[in-house]
């Protein structure tokens, strides 16, 4: 399905019912928006994955402006302001009030884009396996540290000087350690509808995805927020979580750090994080509906 969101023609999809019967009423559930990582990828990332969330909330994903199936627009408008933007605009469009967002990996960017330029918006936020600020020698350290001299040195050739063959490169031989399951399924990687040209565009220290910085901003989000990531993750390193974690109200927050765990804390904690997100959900839902 598409919709129009701030001129930009966006694709999404709906899993599950927003009510449901509950004896001889209907019953709200809360709305999930899935923020996809990225750049360049789609939603399909986060299939099927949060679909196992359906029971207890309605599961909205959307593709970003620049992304799989939505429209490509101009370059210019390949930009956290202008995603942060949209992710407010679909919510407008579709109707949805008091959204519990989650953000994952570029996702996460697009969500601190989002919430710290609307922070009353959300209802709760949690931030998967992503950074307000990018400080890519920790990257290049974590990818040497997992793989070697080779995968590091791939590492920062891709992500200094973006290109269309660095990044197949990249993906072959650095991709690989955002898991720290070995052997796991890529099947992922395949069923993403690629748009290489916006990462190329975003990608790198000397882009956008090195000038952002939402580290001012964080104090202004007063919404529940969950924070995760995988201790072994190389491309967002959990010092990259640690500075969020101290800038959120220490009351308001809950931080989970995965021993074992890369990039993929979905892939990697499957069940843990499932069972970290419901109870997050479950909190937000009963803060909107009081006692």
């Amino acid at each position: 399905m598409f919709v129009t969101v701030n001129g930009a023609k966006l694709y999404f999809d709906v899993d599950g019912e927003g009510l449901t019967p509950d004896g001889t009423a209907m019953r709200e559930k809360p709305t999930v928006i899935m923020v996809h990582g990225g750049p360049g990828g789609d939603h399909s990332i986060s299939k099927p994955y949060f679909s196992q969330l359906t029971d207890i909330a309605q599961v909205i994903y959307y593709d970003h402006r620049g992304n799989g199936r939505s429209e490509l627009c101009e370059e210019s408008t390949w930009n956290l302001d202008q995603w942060g933007d949209d992710l407010k605009g679909l919510c407008d469009a579709l109707g949805v009030e008091n959204p519990i967002v989650i953000g994952t990996s570029f996702g996460g960017f697009v969500t601190l884009s989002y919430a710290t330029k609307y922070p009353d918006h959300a209802a709760g936020i949690a931030l998967i396996s992503t950074s307000a600020k990018m400080e890519f020698p920790l990257v290049y350290e974590a990818f040497g540290r997992l793989g070697g001299e080779d995968i590091s040195d791939i590492a920062k050739a891709y992500w200094e000087h973006p290109t269309d063959e660095g990044r197949a490169l990249y993906r072959d031989r650095c991709v690989p350690f955002y898991r720290f399951t070995k052997n796991a399924s890529s099947d992922w990687l395949t069923r993403v509808l690629w748009r290489n040209e916006t990462a190329l565009w975003f990608n790198g220290p000397n882009n956008e995805h090195g000038r952002f910085d939402y580290r001012a901003g964080l104090s202004k989000i007063s919404c529940p927020t969950l924070v995760m990531v995988g201790e072994e993750d190389p491309i967002t390193p959990p010092d990259f979580s640690d500075t969020i974690a101290a800038e959120l109200d220490v009351g308001r927050m809950n931080y989970i750090k995965f021993e074992n765990c890369g990039h993929g804390v979905i892939g990697d904690k499957p069940d843990e994080a499932l069972e970290a997100l419901r109870d997050f959900i479950d909190a937000v839902t009963t803060r909107i509906e009081g006692p």
